[in-house]
């Protein structure tokens, strides 16, 4: 992969946000909005039962986290929108660019501005709400790094959904992490959840998050093997991603899809 392409993607990317400020302001206000409202239900609920359980680290944890990972996945799928809008696939492919230097330049400009969203959540459940990641441990790396790589993926796949469906699709992309969350128990243990919800949790990278982060929480420690096996998870549903996309890319050349790419749906 050459980087000076890979550079100009993301280069592409930062004039966009430079250019209008207003593309900012969403990378920060969600999260806001949901660190604060989050935050004040775990202290009405820590008013409520007392000093015998904490249930900032345990909600409003999951709470970031869980945010920390639709971000990651957002930054990918919207900057792949921003070409979308503005009908750049011809202008990007008529290039030399590689499919995997373009996938490259998404994910550096995902990364960034899920960073920033972080960044946000950070102060704010620390400073105001008094999370402390010490409660985590070393335990919150691999937590961190499962999340980002899942984030990862669901954005390359929901991209390549755009890429064959047309643009009138990327509604089916928002929801994603809604529709996920009910199988990966962010808020509770996945024991609650009837078996066949079980039997697809165990197929889900985010779950083995959750139920490890619940297990330090209740001072269990952290279920090592069970996070291994949620990191293979990811990092083999980033490389079917990734192989997605590119199948699709070279459908779309192909059949001629990339040159009629209209506002509509394409079948």
């Amino acid at each position: 992969m050459n980087p000076t392409r890979i550079a100009a993607v993301v280069m592409r990317q930062i004039y966009l946000y430079r250019g209008s400020p207003v593309r900012i302001l969403p990378m920060v206000a969600w999260v806001a909005i949901d660190i604060v409202l989050w935050g004040f239900i775990t202290r009405y609920l820590n008013s409520v039962t007392g000093p015998r359980f904490n249930f900032v680290p345990a909600i409003l944890g999951a709470v970031l986290l869980w945010d920390f990972l639709t971000r990651v996945m957002q930054g990918v799928t919207t900057a792949f929108f921003e070409d979308v809008w503005s009908r750049n696939f011809l202008n990007f492919f008529a290039t030399p660019l590689k499919v995997s230097e373009y996938l490259c330049g998404l994910v550096i400009t995902g990364v960034c501005t899920s960073l920033v969203g972080l960044a946000v959540m950070l102060v704010l459940a620390t400073s105001v709400f008094g999370l402390s990641f010490f409660a985590y441990g070393l335990a919150l790396i691999p937590f961190v790094m499962v999340l980002f790589l899942s984030g990862i993926a669901l954005g390359v796949f929901g991209a390549a959904i755009v890429l064959r469906l047309g643009p009138a699709s990327e509604w089916l992309i928002w929801p994603i992490p809604s529709m996920l969350s009910p199988f990966v128990g962010v808020f509770y243990p996945l024991s609650v959840l009837p078996g066949w919800m079980q039997a697809v949790s165990r197929f889900l990278a985010p779950s083995y998050v959750f139920e490890g982060m619940r297990s330090v929480v209740a001072g269990k420690g952290a279920p090592y093997g069970l996070l291994a096996m949620g990191g293979g998870l990811a990092v083999v549903y980033l490389l079917l991603s990734a192989a997605t996309f590119t199948l699709v890319y070279r459908h779309a050349i192909r059949t001629g899809l990339i040159a009629r790419y209209s506002a509509e749906s394409v079948g």
